[in-house]
């Protein structure tokens, strides 16, 4: 971890002080949980949350509504968003005692702690994970898994040294709608599977903004982070910070696309594998704040045949006629028929499709319904999540693919187990990306 110097004193000096020194509320820790292997069914997973605006809010809520959790601590790098947070956890348990800090390392410190969310901008999310493995947290974790191949690639690593619980952030798995159209494709219910079609969000033009002051409250430096500095606009570190390189890859990937990438590698039963061939053209901005493409077309092959597709909107509206008929989703085709399935629609032909049962002998892929309930589980029952690390990991893969191929604008060869492009060291040494010092993975 960069600045491990900094951080191993830190927690060193913390805990020979003793809780007090942070302000640790009077709760008593599930700490034994998922380390003995048996926990009271009564106690309750004490959480910390670590980004607690846009995202991050509405994951504390949904948490807070949770019977088994008790919400203990909450980080943000602004003042006034950890305040917010820690004021509705307050309210919650009708009490004083969440902790609000600006550093995550001095949450993730805490020895009370059992499991941490992470909703942070994507380029703090493998360090922060890192931390939270080193300190044997388990954790609910945002799309996507890291900046980079190497990134998530690490973070797996750590993940499965630490033995935790990792619940990635792609919900869909945990949707009725999604889980039925995998278990039809891989039952053969639309005949042999052809061709995956995915239609993502489409990046918006945004122009170059003049340079403003630092808020007050707001930890900018520490926002930044591993990424290169820049001065300060309010665009920049707004949500759309998911459509700037230094920070994510846009729509191909945490501004929507990896959701639905995801569903496509759970249905080719994928989730330790991947394509072998990518290729495709992009647009990028040559102006303006936003930098990741803002239109694109690219196709992976796997070594079954089957072509992924993945498109920006617009441009999957005219490549089939379903992706008309709801907001941005995924098309399966198949030799004897169809689904298009997104977050507002569940269609296919034949339309009876829709209603068929997949019989007790068939294939059945994990089941929930509800996403963060699933983690808990997970934790409890010392099982693995609907949205495990390994899954995380392929699936960024097939994003970093895209946004690749899309920049060196010819076809490139993948070896799923070696987990690196073919013969081929100009696309390999785009798998990573310099930190700005003194973070480090």
């Amino acid at each position: 971890m960069a600045m491990a110097t900094t951080r191993r004193d830190f927690v060193r000096n913390a805990l020979a002080t003793g809780p007090m020194v942070l302000g640790f509320p009077d709760i008593l820790s599930a700490a034994v949980l998922g380390r003995d292997g048996s926990v009271s069914p009564s106690s309750r997973i004490v959480m910390g949350c670590i980004g607690v605006g846009g995202m991050g809010s509405g994951h504390l809520e949904a948490f807070l509504g949770k019977e088994e959790v008790r919400v203990a601590a909450v980080c943000d790098v602004r003042e006034s968003h950890r305040q917010a947070a820690k004021e509705r956890v307050d309210k919650q348990y009708r009490d004083s005692n969440c902790a609000a800090y600006a550093d995550f390392r001095e949450l993730l410190a805490r020895p009370d702690l059992d499991a941490v969310l992470i909703a942070v901008p994507d380029h703090w999310h493998v360090l922060i994970g890192l931390e939270a493995a080193r300190q044997g947290k388990h954790m609910y974790f945002e799309k996507p898994a890291g900046r980079t191949v190497q990134e998530a690639r690490v973070l797996r690593d750590a993940v499965k040294r630490a033995g935790v619980v990792f619940q990635f952030g792609t919900q869909q798995r945990s949707s009725f709608s999604y889980r039925h159209t995998v278990e039809l494709v891989r039952n053969g219910k639309i005949g042999e599977l052809r061709k995956i079609m995915i239609g993502s969000a489409t990046a918006p033009f945004l122009p170059n903004q003049p340079e403003q002051p630092v808020p007050a409250g707001f930890g900018y430096d520490f926002w930044l982070g591993p990424a290169p500095w820049v001065p300060y606009t309010f665009e920049r570190c707004t949500r759309n910070w998911t459509l700037i390189y230094d920070y994510s890859l846009g729509c191909v990937s945490g501004a929507w696309g990896i959701h639905d990438v995801d569903i496509a590698q759970w249905a080719l039963d994928a989730d330790h594998s991947g394509p072998m061939e990518v290729e495709g053209s992009g647009v990028f901005p040559k102006d303006g704040l936003y930098d990741t493409a803002c239109e694109w077309e690219v196709e992976h092959r796997y070594a079954n045949g089957v072509r992924l597709i993945h498109m920006d909107m617009p441009t999957a509206k005219k490549r089939a006629p379903q992706f008309s008929l709801a907001w941005m989703g995924t098309l399966f085709q198949g030799a004897e028929g169809w689904i298009y399935i997104s977050r507002r629609g569940f269609f296919a032909e034949p339309a009876s499709l829709l209603k068929l049962v997949i019989g007790p002998n068939e294939i059945h892929v994990s089941r929930s319904n509800d996403h963060r309930k699933n983690f808990l589980e997970a934790i409890r029952n010392r099982s693995s999540t609907i949205s495990p690390i390994e899954a995380a990991v392929r699936c960024d893969t097939v994003c970093h693919q895209a946004d690749i191929a899309m920049r060196l604008q010819r076809r490139l060869n993948w070896d799923p187990e070696k987990e690196e492009f073919v013969a081929d060291q100009e696309a390999n040494r785009m798998l990573s990306r310099s930190m700005r010092s003194p973070w480090k993975l």
